[in-house]
């Protein structure tokens, strides 16, 4: 895995997701049930990490990925201190003899290709692009970590904090921009929050994919409305976040928000929504 600071985790994580949709190809529940609620419960993923530690109990945690704690990449980094965080061998895993391995279509490694031949319980989650994916991977993963009251708390909390949304966008233009000149496209959760709050995704009307590199050149041609930056960049700290900052992208309004809150498909997705409306109507209110 390339360091974080080469190339986005949100560019890796769609990375993964392509390669990897193989190993996690339903969202099912399968493999031994105890008709108990798991006690000894394993994220392999990192937005897996997220829904467990919002929705198991904290004793019922066994293991989690080592990002789980990087308040960079996860919304829930807070609640993984001081858990067990596994390392990428198959023998950690089965060491602690799960009784419930929850993943996602990221998940592709060498240590779950191990645990294949193994009778594990295992919760197969589908990668969220859209609000209604989140919705289904909490319900999914509140009933197998055995709360589903808890999912269904947090998918109606989720849905009233969303009913009062600010849709400041208007129909103006937004590229999501990040390191090295990554913008995320269409059929994305990004796209999805630019779509909330009445937002064009720039990556829509230039015809990119889901994942394209545009030059700075190409950028200040297309001259969006707003730029949504990563707010690790907000200042420089390497060659990648270096080329945001340029001159010729100056006078191109920011939106700025956590990598964490949109990288994985969770609660955070609320937070992420609210800010950036907020931070569209400040603008408005300082230019008239």
């Amino acid at each position: 895995m390339m360091h974080k600071a080469l190339i986005p985790v949100s560019v890796l994580c769609l990375l993964a997701t392509a390669a990897g949709s193989a190993i996690w190809a339903s969202n099912a529940v399968a493999g031994r049930s105890t008709g108990h609620t798991p006690k000894r419960i394993v994220s392999v993923n990192l937005c897996a990490d997220q829904l467990v530690l919002a929705l198991a109990d904290r004793n019922q945690i066994a293991g989690l990925t080592r990002n789980a704690a990087d308040r960079e990449m996860s919304a829930e980094a807070t609640r993984a201190q001081g858990l067990p965080l596994l390392s990428s061998s198959a023998e950690h895993i089965l060491a602690i003899d799960p009784d419930l391995v929850v993943g996602m279509p990221a998940s592709r490694s060498m240590a779950l290709a191990a645990l294949k031949g193994h009778d594990y319980r295992t919760l197969n989650l589908k990668s969220a692009d859209r609000l209604a994916d989140i919705y289904d991977a909490i319900g999914e993963t509140a009933a197998a970590v055995g709360h589903p009251e808890r999912g269904r708390r947090m998918i109606a909390a989720m849905q009233r904090d969303l009913a009062n949304l600010k849709k400041t966008g208007r129909g103006r233009i937004a590229a999501y921009y990040q390191r090295r000149g990554y913008m995320t496209g269409t059929g994305t959760l990004v796209d999805d929050l630019m779509e909330r709050m009445g937002l064009t995704n720039l990556a829509a009307k230039l015809g990119k994919p889901a994942l394209a590199q545009v030059s700075l050149e190409e950028m200040v041609a297309a001259r969006p409305d707003f730029l949504i930056v990563e707010s690790a960049t907000d200042k420089v700290t390497d060659q990648g976040s270096e080329m945001l900052h340029h001159p010729a992208l100056r006078d191109i309004p920011r939106i700025s928000i956590p990598q964490a809150w949109t990288v994985c498909g969770s609660a955070a997705y609320v937070r992420a929504a609210h800010s950036m409306s907020a931070q569209i109507a400040r603008f408005d209110a300082q230019h008239h």
